[in-house]
């Protein structure tokens, strides 16, 4: 019997089955960030184990609150910088070299083909675009992951969806994971990996293909899987060149984690994207989703550009084509955060920031903030905000807010019109 994507990575990292179907695996890399790690800190320290199992393996960065809003947020910050010091934690991304963790550690080249990741954050599963397992874990796998580099997981069950078909102009992943959550559910992949695949998929930017796999969880994925291929490779040449004497030879190497041709999947889906349409959610869960031409006319009080889902320079561009030469309306508030300082200083060298600010958005700094309500643009109860985020929960970006999941394109169409609407780059 044939193996997926996830089957052959726990297999070529096993350590143990105590029971069941639980498997303990190696890990790769532990990544952290200032709100889930200090707890997982402060319990081995009053355990007398403040140690990592190896310094080189751990990647920390600030950025859901940068920088520190409060004395809350200073403490926090203070806990996991201390702790990357006495560690001796080398790569630990402070304010100023910070930026959104899903969107910073891939830039980095810390994420290749057939890793295993994990991190207390959800939208770890963002990783597995590049062909790796990463999955969120809560603060006990963390501790045990920091101090043994080992996590237990279900030996994985995946579902795999093939993509065929072309995407229209104007609709993008976000639209797609947004319709493919829509058909899911919430719980339509719980327990599950998610395998993308198809020529769809094959002709993703890496960008695009973190943004499908960001949002996995949003149907209860453990992690979303798509296959290494030269997009892959090119993506990460800059860092892996010494390690391989060309291009294919990386590819061939990496091939190793695509799925064998009679893999056993717990569901197969296809989805033909030509017929898809910009999509929106409407409700506070994911998977209440519809063509954003049914939400038309919505108003908006604020629009939010940015995040681990839709904050990279790809996204920046496709907002800032539907903005050039525009003024946002008089009726809302938009903000824009580009992922990274990276993203943040390709976007200033285009001219993106420019139209941006032109056009009368707030720009910030690289930040985590917004998207879960605790900075950098919270919005009032009773208030709505149009975003690019990942998560619509009721009063996920402000206590008694609502959220419109939507595409950069949308998100921008909408600021300068003051409510839902699609862009011109949608062509119906």
């Amino acid at each position: 019997m044939g193996r997926t994507v996830a089957e052959k990575i726990f297999d070529a990292h096993y350590v143990d089955n105590p029971y069941g179907d639980i498997h303990v695996i190696k890990l790769d890399s532990v990544f952290c960030h200032e709100i889930t790690t200090p707890v997982a800190v402060n319990d081995l320290v009053s355990r007398g184990k403040d140690r990592v199992y190896d310094p080189a393996k751990i990647k920390a960065v600030i950025d859901h609150v940068t920088p520190a809003k409060d004395s809350k947020t200073a403490l926090q910050g203070k806990i996991i910088r201390d702790w990357a010091k006495r560690n001796d934690i080398k790569d630990f991304f402070d304010i100023g070299r910070n930026g959104v963790c899903h969107a910073i550690f891939p830039e980095k080249g810390f994420v290749r083909p057939g890793y295993t990741i994990i991190m207390g954050d959800s939208h770890t599963c963002t990783h597995g675009a590049f062909g790796a397992f990463a999955a969120g874990v809560g603060t006990t796998d963390l501790e045990v992951g920091i101090l043994k580099g080992v996590c237990a997981f279900h030996y994985p069950k995946t579902i795999k969806i093939e993509i065929i078909g072309t995407l229209p102009q104007g609709v993008y992943a976000k639209d797609l994971i947004l319709s493919i959550i829509g058909q899911l559910g919430v719980d339509g992949a719980t327990n599950k990996v998610i395998e993308f695949a198809g020529p769809v998929v094959d002709q993703m930017s890496m960008e695009a293909r973190m943004t499908l796999c960001n949002m996995a969880i949003e149907a209860g994925g453990t992690s979303g899987i798509c296959y290494p291929d030269m997009n892959t490779v090119d993506y990460l040449w800059a860092f892996i060149s010494d390690e391989y004497e060309s291009k294919q030879a990386a590819l061939t190497a990496f091939e190793k984690f695509c799925p064998d041709a009679d893999a056993a999947y717990d569901d197969v889906i296809t989805i033909d994207a030509g017929g898809l349409t910009p999509q929106v959610t409407y409700g506070y869960k994911p998977d209440t989703v519809k063509p954003v031409s049914e939400m038309d006319g919505t108003p908006v009080d604020q629009v939010y550009i940015g995040s681990c889902t839709n904050g990279r320079i790809e996204d920046l561009r496709v907002a800032a084509e539907v903005l050039k030469g525009k003024k946002i309306s008089d009726a809302v508030r938009g903000i824009v955060s580009p992922a990274t300082p990276e993203i943040f200083s390709k976007a200033l060298e285009e001219g993106i920031i420019k139209i941006f600010m032109d056009a009368g958005f707030c720009v910030t700094n690289p930040t985590c903030g917004a998207c879960l309500g605790m900075s950098n643009g919270v919005i009032a109860e009773g208030e709505v905000c149009a975003s690019t985020t990942n998560r619509n929960f009721f009063g996920r970006m402000g206590k008694g807010g609502m959220v419109h999941l939507m595409s950069p394109a949308t998100a921008s169409a909408t600021a300068i019109a003051g409510h839902i609407t699609n862009s011109k780059l949608y062509n119906a």
